[in-house]
This record gives C-alpha cells, sequence and structure tokens, in this order.
C-alpha cells in the first residue's frame, strides 16, 4: 500500500437513480440495482485500497449521487475549494463534504451561491503538479476559475466542454503519470482543442474513439502506472500499455446509469503541490446595453453570443423601463478564458450595440499605418451596421460605413471614415481593439407588433420557400412603387440567369418605366441579354422555340464583336445596332450600369471593367444612396454588394438555390430576404402585380 496517496469514497448504501441531471440518467429512473452496484463498488474500493490508502464519508439518506465524491471539491495541499452544485437535486450534499472537509483540518474556501462549480469532477490537476486543467459549459461556470486559480495559487487553463453526454471534465478526460493524457477529443471545442495540444506533446496525448469515450475510459483512477477503469478496448490497452501503464478493469454499470464510472467515485486527497505561483488566463470584461432590450431580444442574443463564443457571463446590473417606450440597460460582466476568444465576442457584442466599459473615459485605440495597405494585427473589422467612435470625448459617426473595412481617423476634425484594408496609407490613423466602439441599432425592428404597424415591412431577415413567393413579390412591387413616386433609388444585381428564364423582358420593363436607378453584374448578363436582343438566342437557344440553334453557340461571340466594333454598348444603341433588351433600356433611359469582368469572360465587352478594383469602386459609387437592392440570380455579385452595403437598406436576393439566398441572410442583416425560386418566374409575378397597382391607382383617380 502506497500511504502517501489517499482518496475520499463514500459507500453506495442511498444509491439509486432518482431524477434526471444528465444524459446517461434518462430512461434509468429505479432501474438500477443497490445490491449490483454495492458489488461494484465494493471491487473498486478493493482495488484502490490494495495500492493507497482510502478514507470513507458517511453516506447520507436522501442524497443518493453523494457516493460520487469526485464532485465534493478540489483538494491541493491543506486548501479545498468546496463544491457548489448546479442542480438542486445535488446541493444538499455541500454542508456533509464541508463537515468532513473541516474535521480533517483543511481550510475551505466557499464559492457565490448563483456560481457553480462541481469540484473534482471539473478540475483536474496534471500528474505533476504544474496546472489545473478546468473544464465549463454545463455544470461549472467559467468565471469560477478565477476564483480557484487565486485561492490555490495554480495556473489554471480552462476547457470548454461542447457534448452534454460528457458534462463532467473526468467524464472524456483523464491525465495520467509522466505527462500522460487519456481523452476524448470531440468532447471539446477548437480553443480547447488547441490549448491541450500546445501543453501536451503528441507523444504524450492518447485520444480515445467513441466506443471507449461511452464507456467512461477516461473517467479513470490514476495510481502511478495504475489505470483503473470500468472498461477498455483492446486497441486502447495496448496503447495504455505501450505507454507504460497497466489497466485494470473493474464493471461499473450501475454507477453508469447515473453518468459516472471510477473517477467519479473517487476523490484524490493528496495531490502534488505545484512549483510554480498562480497563472491564469481568464480575462474579464464589462460592457454595457442600451434600447429596448427585451422587446428586440437583443439581452439573450448577447448572452447567448457569450456562451456559444467560449466565455460566461454575470449580468451585473439590470434596469428595466418604466414603460413600454422606455428604453431599458443592462451592464454584463464577460468572462473568457483567453485574449482571442474575448476579443472574438466583444466584436460580436458591440456588433448588436453594447460598449465596452468605462465608456465614459474611454477614447478609441489609435494606432499609425507604417506600410501602405497594411493594418495591425488587432485592428477592429467594419461591420453594416452604423457605428459610432470615441475621439477626444466625443462619439463620432463613422463615414462610409460597410462590411470588412477599418476605421481611419482623423483627429483634427475628426471625422472617422471605413476604408478598405487596401485603401490604407502611411500616417493613418486606425482603431484597434474595441475600446471607444459603439454599434447604433435601429428600434425600429425591436417587435414584430411594431414591425406590423408600417406601411411596409419585409417579413424579417431570412429565406422565403416557394409558398411565400407571392407574398413578397406583392411587398417588393408596393415598395417600387412607393420609392420611384418619392424619387428613391433602387438597384439591381442580376446575373446571365436572368436571361436563360426569359426574365429579361420583364426586368427591361422596369428599367423603362422607371422603378430601377442602377444595374450591376457582370459580363455574361449583358452578353447574353445583347444576343437574344440581336439574334432571339440565348447561350444558343432559341428564347421563343426553347431549342438549340445551329451554330448557336457562336452567337455570344458574335454579339460581343458587334459590340466591339460600335466601341462601347451606348454606341450600339446609338448606331442603331443594339435596339431592345436590358442594356438598350439602361442607355436610353440613363440608368447607369456597372460589368464587373472574370477570368471566364469572352470577349470581353468593350464596357466590362476587368479591373477587379476599379469595378468594386463602381458598384460602391452606384449603390450609394440605395433604398432597395435586388438581387437576380447571381451568388459572387450579390454577396459583393451585400457586403459593401450598410445596414438600413433593404435587400431582396431571389434565386432557385437555397445555398445562394442563405450566404446572403448569413451576413446578418435584418433588411435581407431570400426567395428561393426561379427568377424568371418572380420577375414576371413582379411585372403583374404593378399592373395591378397601377390599375387600382387609376381607378382610385
Amino acid at each position: 500500500m502506497t500511504s502517501s496517496i489517499r482518496f475520499l469514497m463514500c459507500a453506495p448504501h442511498h444509491y439509486e437513480v432518482d431524477y434526471v441531471i444528465n444524459p446517461w440518467m434518462e430512461g434509468n429512473i429505479h432501474r438500477s440495482s443497490l445490491e449490483t452496484a454495492q458489488e461494484q463498488w465494493q471491487n473498486l474500493y478493493q482495488i484502490i485500497a490494495d495500492r493507497a490508502d482510502v478514507d470513507l464519508v458517511k453516506p447520507q439518506q436522501g442524497w443518493p449521487d453523494m457516493v460520487f465524491t469526485a464532485n465534493a471539491g478540489l483538494i491541493l495541499g491543506n486548501q479545498v475549494v468546496l463544491s457548489r452544485f448546479l442542480h438542486p437535486e445535488r446541493q444538499g450534499e455541500e454542508p456533509f463534504f464541508k463537515e468532513w472537509f473541516e474535521a480533517q483540518g483543511h481550510q475551505v474556501f466557499t464559492l457565490p451561491p448563483e456560481l457553480p462549480f462541481e469540484g473534482a469532477g471539473d478540475a483536474l490537476l496534471d500528474r505533476e503538479g504544474r496546472w489545473l486543467w478546468a473544464g465549463y459549459g454545463f455544470r461549472t461556470e467559467l468565471d469560477s476559475h478565477g476564483l480557484v486559480a487565486e485561492w490555490l495559487n495554480i495556473e489554471v487553463l480552462s476547457l470548454h466542454l461542447m457534448d452534454e453526454r460528457f458534462y463532467h471534465l473526468d467524464t472524456c478526460f483523464c491525465p495520467l503519470t509522466n505527462g500522460y493524457l487519456l481523452y476524448y477529443p470531440p468532447a471539446f471545442d477548437a480553443y480547447s482543442n488547441r490549448l491541450i495540444e500546445l501543453r501536451v506533446p503528441p507523444e504524450k496525448r492518447i485520444a480515445i474513439e467513441e466506443a471507449d469515450a461511452i464507456n467512461f475510459a477516461c473517467n479513470s483512477v490514476n495510481i502511478d502506472s495504475l489505470v483503473i477503469m470500468n472498461k477498455a478496448s483492446d486497441e486502447l490497452k495496448a496503447r495504455l500499455a505501450e505507454a507504460g501503464f497497466e489497466v485494470v478493469e473493474t464493471p461499473l454499470t450501475e454507477f453508469l446509469k447515473a453518468g459516472g464510472a471510477a473517477k467519479c467515485l473517487t476523490l484524490r486527497v493528496t495531490e502534488p503541490l505545484h512549483p510554480e505561483p498562480a497563472k491564469t488566463g481568464l480575462l474579464s470584461r464589462t460592457v454595457t446595453m442600451t434600447g429596448h432590450l427585451l422587446d428586440s431580444g437583443l439581452v439573450s442574443r448577447a448572452l447567448d453570443l457569450v456562451m456559444e463564443g467560449g466565455g460566461s457571463f454575470q449580468v451585473l446590473n439590470f434596469d428595466l423601463g418604466e414603460q413600454r417606450q422606455s428604453t431599458s440597460s443592462a451592464d454584463i460582466r464577460v468572462s473568457a478564458p483567453s485574449q482571442e476568444i474575448m476579443d472574438e465576442i466583444m466584436a460580436q457584442l458591440i456588433d448588436l450595440g453594447a460598449v465596452a466599459l468605462p465608456a465614459e473615459q474611454q477614447d478609441a485605440h489609435l494606432v499609425t499605418i507604417t506600410q501602405a495597405g497594411v493594418a495591425p494585427d488587432d485592428f477592429y473589422s467594419s461591420t453594416i451596421y452604423p457605428t459610432e467612435v470615441r475621439v477626444r470625448g466625443e462619439w463620432v459617426r463613422v463615414q462610409g460605413q460597410r462590411m470588412d473595412g477599418v476605421i481611419v481617423v482623423s483627429e483634427s476634425e475628426p471625422v472617422a471614415t471605413c476604408k478598405l484594408l487596401r485603401d490604407l496609407a502611411v500616417g493613418d490613423q486606425v482603431i484597434v481593439g474595441y475600446d471607444g466602439i459603439r454599434s447604433v441599432r435601429s428600434t425600429k425592428d425591436r417587435s414584430r407588433a411594431a414591425a406590423a404597424t408600417e406601411e411596409f415591412s419585409f417579413m424579417g431577415s431570412g429565406v422565403s420557400s416557394e409558398r411565400r413567393v407571392e407574398l413578397i413579390v406583392e411587398q417588393v412591387a408596393w415598395d417600387l412603387r412607393r420609392l420611384r413616386d418619392q424619387g428613391g433609388k433602387v438597384a439591381v444585381v442580376a446575373g446571365p440567369v436572368v436571361i436563360h428564364t426569359g426574365g429579361g423582358d420583364h426586368l427591361s420593363r422596369l428599367i423603362r418605366e422607371g422603378y430601377v436607378q442602377a444595374l450591376l453584374g457582370g459580363n455574361a448578363i449583358a452578353v447574353h441579354d445583347i444576343e437574344q436582343a440581336m439574334l432571339g438566342t440565348s447561350l444558343g437557344v432559341d428564347m421563343k422555340q426553347g431549342t438549340s440553334v445551329r451554330g448557336g453557340h457562336r452567337h455570344h461571340l458574335r454579339a460581343i464583336n458587334s459590340i466591339r466594333r460600335c466601341g462601347s454598348i451606348a454606341n450600339a444603341v446609338d448606331q442603331g445596332v443594339l435596339t431592345r433588351g436590358v442594356l438598350y433600356e439602361c442607355v436610353k433611359n440613363d440608368v447607369p450600369f456597372s460589368l464587373a469582368g472574370s477570368i471566364r469572360d469572352d470577349g470581353p465587352l468593350p464596357d466590362t471593367k476587368m479591373d477587379l478594383l476599379e469595378a468594386q469602386a463602381d458598384y460602391a459609387r452606384l449603390i450609394e444612396g440605395c433604398d432597395l437592392i435586388l438581387m437576380l440570380s447571381t451568388m459572387l455579385h450579390a454577396i459583393g454588394v451585400g457586403n459593401m452595403t450598410p445596414a438600413g437598406v433593404k435587400m431582396v436576393c431571389v434565386d432557385i438555390n437555397p445555398a445562394v439566398v442563405t450566404k446572403l441572410a448569413d451576413r446578418g442583416s435584418l433588411e435581407s430576404t431570400g426567395v428561393v425560386t426561379d427568377v424568371g418566374l418572380f420577375l414576371s409575378l413582379l411585372v403583374k402585380q404593378l399592373d395591378r397597382l397601377t390599375q387600382r391607382h387609376v381607378v382610385v383617380q
């Protein structure tokens, strides 16, 4: 017996699966055998007692999970952090474990009542005593890690658990002697797996498969070179033997019904003391949010973002407005295990309108550009939402708002402007980090009820199915008519499918009747529109008969050649070469258009801009001041336009491929709607609906 190693166990006199607080308990209520459980526990006890000292805590009636002593607390030397159980079903165990620890002369640290921490179930010491691996996500809050690091004076490495089956760290992670690690990587997020790989060299990592994981192979007791577990595959036993470990299997199937095995049934009382003072990577920042927080759901979205991003939160203050029209405010402390995760969470919170505190003194951090077209690594990346930055104590609205830009500040004015990376000049002052930045969110969409009272409203951001097409068409028609009558601006971003599906005539009519103020596309839509106008085909297919024309595959080249002979599309119209079609209507009605080229373009047409940067700038110029953008079956051009369009501009993306409209909806604009349908059908329905509106208008007059 190795007397220097000591464990705490609790006999299963009152053990039973009496409730459900983890996935393993589901379907097992009152299906455990007390007799079998006692036999299995006794076998485990004897195996451990032959190699170490075992202390026993008295089991208590009414607390069946007290047998899982790993959750009693975390012991290091003479200090204990007492567990704060998440579920009420286990909270009654706390005073009994506290009494035992104090009776042994331990100094007991107690966490705040609302800060869950489930002891050595979620906190496992490196067997060399170098640091503490601490899990969070299901039973333990990340905020507890900072206190544990402070009290025990040890470096804490936080790991985010992602699979609810492995709700405690010790169900999927087992540090072993000599720096080895037995673990199940899919139980963790990507950041946690990177952290594990940084601290444990490849030759020391023993990653297991799911078959071993669900048998709780990681829920093992390690005593020197011995690994005691419920069950292991032959492959796993061979890998452990190769690393110098002996596996002892002892069935613990009755305890698996409650979500535990060998490690859960033991608490190691003697742990190696750490040689270095504490270091903790846990970071905390406080943000404030103001607005119609409940009606808009912003608070819930913000808290979800924190948790999904790998952090945790604490609501420090929530001031609910007294009346419906009153604004609310909330102060939220955000914690994250690394600067990388904190930066990502903070960037998303700022997008929701949060402001990093202390807002009243904190100006935006500025860094001077030293290399043209290159920003610092931690530059703030702009979004589609109106943004304000704090410069010399004043909030300044950012001009030229767009997605994926860099905010440049002129302190002498002060003026803040969005610039693309490539446009940065030496000497520009750019914003880094997230202090002194806030996103200004509109309150118009704070509730569906409010939106329903507006003259016109889209059905919200997302993707519309076929059964909603006619409703969307009706809404778009109303808006087109209203914008035309009020002098608004509508841009159309179109692909060649518009022509192939027979929508060219409908789009031409929209342009002719004043519903469109700008057309954006590529070389292809212009070529096929001109081919149809001059030769009656699109991609060599007769648009009236729907059949291929002999030699039709050359028609698009003939169309290109004709326009090139004229020198431009406008010249072709003036010379009578081009007499109809979408581009013809643009020229005749002074509607500006921009054609962005690509490597696949034939010709190209003389109007096509083959300089990508020039084309992007031209696109940005044409959509400036737009109220509505129709995106018709052109994925790349639609996404490009979406990225340079600020919030507040309504967008409708029409495509037969759901993936295309989803890509646009994913950019986060509340004003974007995706319509999954044939673009030719959509344009046909749109023109018919505009005709109905015109007829109603005539009747009313």
